[in-house]
């Protein structure tokens, strides 16, 4: 290696420290990702980001799901492009436009059958909670009530209303309702039989004079539990939820923030299961790797006056454009299909590293939203649960987890931790992964496991 070489690599690495001490002096004690990632990108393209020390990196983290088609793909800097070599306004708050119009059209497009004919949309903040925070007033708004349903686990933002309705909240105006999962059953039996028994639970309660819950203006959930942990709503459960929802009058509304636009095998993960929302939360990826929060939702819920939800930021034209690119190029490439073949593929790589590692204790995920939850295997189950692994499961490990993203990171992997407990190793690769970088992605997460399980046992 030549000397100019070494010089230049020395140079880099400690541009790069510059730059992570002068954030950790500056910025927030709020800040999230920067702690667990010290890196400090300088370009990516695809899957593949280089950081200033130049090294590489495989993104399995997609902007938390925002990159649908990877970083700088042709076809959104294209539209991004066009937009500002034509001089059009890029500021126009909630005003029509050829873009804003090209977007809308492009949406209403890809809508579940049933909501895209009598669909409304309202152009929200930057932000996913922007767009809950308009969810929750638009029903609260058209039913004249103000009480909630939502669920443990769930995970709908950072504003207080979308707070309100996240797994953590301590306020009582929201009714919490035990959402289904297989691993860590809240009846301890998991399958079919513990989803009925969710579902039978949020049927009393909402029945019940006396259960301290008048009736709602709406139930919110995710399809896919995203930063809970990667858990999949059971299809038959999410079938149960919008009847019991439209039998009551209780507008049912679906974040799809992180599951939309072909995340999940699906371009709208509810479309699995069938069920059409009156209300659909959408951010992340709609807006092409830009900021872009919308609701839509169903005509006759559309009774707000003028003024009623507005935002300084919600036309963006740069937004919209690099949005209708990508929600277009996932449709006519058929990419929520190939999330669904690559996912299950990828899943059952990962159920196959469990036979080798105790420490595995679950591997779930829809298309390309995967969880991988790592466990304390040699301490003892809860002896008040039946005696069967599946149903009892071990202690989750969070420390495990953390050094599994570090190795990860020292393997040129970048990974996001989740779930109750920050256990759950979780893959959001973009859409656009080919079969090699998903092969590589496994293969580091299993070398990464190995050196993080033989260091946790010591």
């Amino acid at each position: 290696m030549s000397a100019g070489y070494e010089g230049g690599a020395a140079r880099e690495g400690a541009a790069q420290e510059g730059i992570l001490r002068r954030q950790s002096a500056r910025e927030s004690a709020a800040r999230t990702y920067a702690r667990a990632l010290p890196i400090v990108p300088v370009r990516a393209r695809g899957m593949t980001i280089e950081g200033a020390d130049g090294r590489r990196y495989l993104d399995c983290l997609s902007g938390a799901g925002t990159l649908a088609l990877g970083h700088n793909h042709p076809v959104v800097l294209e539209a991004i492009r066009r937009v500002l070599d034509s001089g059009a306004p890029l500021h126009v708050l909630d005003l029509a436009t050829p873009v804003k119009d090209a977007f809308t059209t492009e949406l209403f497009r890809t809508l579940p059958a049933g909501l895209a004919e009598r669909a409304r949309i309202q152009f929200c903040g930057p932000a996913g909670t922007d767009a809950v925070e308009a969810a929750l007033k638009l029903v609260r708004t058209a039913t004249g009530r103000s009480g909630l349903l939502a669920f443990t686990g769930a995970y709908h933002g950072m504003t207080a209303g979308a707070l309100e309705v996240s797994g953590g909240a301590q306020n009582v105006s929201v009714a919490r309702l035990p959402y289904p999962q297989d691993y860590r059953c809240p009846f301890g039996i998991g399958g079919e039989r513990g989803a009925e028994l969710s579902a039978r639970w949020t049927e009393s309660l909402i029945d019940d004079p006396k259960s301290g819950v008048p009736l709602p203006a709406g139930m919110i959930l995710e399809p896919v539990q995203g930063e809970g942990g990667v858990i999949p709503a059971p299809d038959a459960w999410m079938r149960r939820m919008r009847e019991l929802t439209a039998a009551r009058s209780i507008p049912l509304i679906a974040d799809e923030v992180q599951t939309g636009v072909g995340r999940t095998g699906a371009f709208w993960a509810v479309e699995h299961s069938g069920v059409v929302p009156d209300v659909m939360v959408l951010s992340k990826a709609i807006g092409g790797s830009l900021p872009l929060a919308v609701v839509v939702y169903r005509d006759d819920l559309d009774v707000w006056e003028p003024g009623a939800h507005a935002g300084t930021f919600r036309g963006n034209q740069l937004a919209m454009a690099a949005g209708a690119a990508t929600l277009a190029y996932v449709r006519e490439n058929r990419l929520a299909e190939r999330a669904a073949l690559l996912g299950a593929r990828m899943v059952g790589r990962l159920q196959g590293l469990a036979a080798e590692h105790p420490c595995i204790g679950d591997v779930r995920g829809r298309g390309l939203m995967i969880g991988v939850e790592l466990v304390e295997p040699e301490t003892p189950q809860n002896p008040d649960l039946p005696a069967a692994p599946d149903l009892s499961p071990f202690p989750p490990a969070p420390e495990l987890a953390a050094s599994v993203q570090r190795e990860c990171l020292r393997r040129g992997l970048i990974v996001e931790l989740g779930g109750r407990h920050s256990s759950v190793v979780r893959l959001l690769p973009p859409l656009t992964i080919t079969d090699e970088q998903a092969a590589a992605v496994v293969e580091r997460l299993a070398d990464a496991l190995a050196e993080a399980a033989r260091t946790h046992r010591r």
